[in-house]
Order: structure tokens, then C-alpha cells, then sequence
């Protein structure tokens, strides 16, 4: 149970009963208390400061509704065409027409996703951050989180791999993955044969009372990632280590080669 001034961090299980916590952390599952920080001084804003930056969110959002919905809209048209075309087709070459414009849809829609999300970084990679959540720059990086995809229907197939290559992720030969999501792909690096199970997370970013905070995530060769793991930022995995199922690594962890780590928050298992 939750009272004011909480702060609950990233896959935090909160108990229905206990205490009422006020004015701390909490972090892990169960979960346990640290000490609730004030933000970053340097950050300050005056209340005239705040209204004005208040105000220009709302118009840097106004924008970015505006480009999801031209991108949505361009994808769907090109959608609508190469139907038309199969359909166009059907008369004189039959269900062909169909299968091959069911493949030409399904391959436009995978590639028009990367493109478009690696020409909004400009075909760069991203930098660790350390800002407020009123600068600009966390406000593009929240239009580019609305614009990037997880190709999660190659969940399992050789071409997961390919794909997430293609969207920046530093990715080694042979790893299988079977459903991981990656928000900053470009902060990443898997290893070699490395298995990423279902419903993993690798997430290179927090945001922390009010401060945005980005660095990149190392898993080494043979990595394992249990079903439901969930990496942090600022975290190196060493070569061999495995993840146990529905594990949290938390932010700056260093974890040793050849290890197992277990629980939330996840500690080495010996």
C-alpha cells in the first residue's frame, strides 16, 4: 500500500497489506525501501520556468501526433495499393496473385518499420543521457519511442536476428530469440549464441524522479535471458551467464562470466 511521495521503481511488487510506505523507495519483489532522492538540483525550474516548458510539450506533442499519424497513414495506403494490385491480378494468374501479395504486404510493413525508424535517428546511433524530463531532448526521444517497433512476429525465427541488425542492435551470430523487446536498440549488444527467451525486456533507460536517464546494456557470448528477465541500464553481463526466469538485473550491475543470477532484484546464485 502506497501513500505520498513514492517512488516506485521499474518492476517493483507492491504487498495489498502491510504498512502504508510514505515518502521512500521501492525497489525488487518483495519489495524493499531506499531513500527517496530529491532530483537533481541543476534541473530546477522556477514556476514561470515550468508553465513555459509545460506549455511547449504541448505543442512538441501536438507534432508528434501529427507524424505518427502521416506515417500510419503512408503505411496504410502502400498497403491498400499492393492489395489492389493482387487483386487486379487475380483474374488472369489466380490465387498466386494472393499469396504473393499477402508476402509483398507483410515484407513493406517490416522494412517501412526499420526505415523509418532509422531515418528519424539519422542512420546514428543513440547516446547515453543524463537530463530533465522538460528538455527537448527527452521529448524526442519519447517521439522516438512512439515511432520505433519490436519485430515481434520474426519471434523465434533466424530472421529476428537480421532484423534487429538492421535497426542498430550490435548483435553476434547465432542467438535465438523468442520474443525480446528492445526500446534503445542502438545502446545495445548481445553476443554470440546468446538465447533471448520470451517476453524479455532489455531496456536501456529510466526515468527516476523526474530525470531521464539512458546508458547502454553488454550481454556477453552465451548469454541466457530466462523467460520474462528483464536487463537495466548500465548493465555488462558476462560471457556464459544465465538470467533465471522472470529475473530483474538492475541498473549498473557488472555480472561475472560464467554465473547464474536469480530473483528480483537479481542476485548471483552460488
Amino acid at each position: 500500500r502506497l501513500g505520498d511521495n513514492c517512488f516506485v521503481g521499474t518492476k517493483t511488487m507492491i504487498p495489498v497489506d502491510g504498512d502504508v510506505r510514505r515518502d521512500v523507495g521501492l525497489l525488487g519483489s518483495p519489495p524493499f525501501e531506499i531513500p527517496r532522492t530529491r532530483p537533481d538540483q541543476q534541473f530546477d525550474l522556477t514556476r514561470t520556468e515550468l508553465k513555459d516548458r509545460l506549455r511547449a510539450k504541448d505543442r512538441y506533442n501536438l507534432a508528434t501526433i501529427g507524424i505518427f499519424l502521416f506515417v500510419q497513414w503512408v503505411r496504410l495506403y502502400a498497403v491498400l495499393m499492393i492489395q489492389c494490385v493482387a487483386v487486379a491480378l487475380y483474374g488472369d494468374i489466380g490465387f498466386s496473385a494472393l499469396a504473393v501479395g499477402a508476402v509483398s504486404i507483410g515484407a513493406f510493413v517490416l522494412l517501412y518499420a526499420i526505415a523509418l525508424e532509422r531515418v528519424f535517428t539519422g542512420f546514428g546511433a543513440l547516446k547515453p543521457r543524463y537530463c530533465s524530463i522538460y528538455d527537448r531532448y527527452f521529448w524526442w526521444h519519447e517521439r522516438f519511442w512512439k515511432l520505433s517497433t519490436q519485430p515481434s512476429v520474426l519471434n523465434g525465427t533466424p530472421f529476428k536476428g537480421v532484423t534487429w541488425r538492421l535497426l542498430g542492435v550490435r548483435i553476434g551470430r547465432r542467438v535465438y530469440d523468442d520474443g525480446c523487446s528492445i526500446s534503445e536498440k542502438t545502446l545495445v549488444t548481445i553476443g554470440a549464441e546468446s538465447t533471448l527467451g520470451a517476453g524479455t525486456v532489455l531496456q536501456a533507460h529510466s526515468m527516476e524522479d523526474g530525470i531521464f536517464k539512458s546508458d547502454r546494456i553488454v550481454l556477453g557470448p552465451r548469454t541466457s535471458l530466462g523467460t520474462g528477465a528483464f536487463v537495466h541500464y548500465d548493465v555488462s553481463i558476462g560471457e556464459g551467464t544465465r538470467v533465471g526466469i522472470d529475473s530483474f538485473v538492475m541498473k549498473g550491475e557488472s555480472v561475472p562470466a560464467a554465473s547464474v543470477w536469480l530473483g528480483n532484484p537479481a542476485r548471483e546464485y552460488r
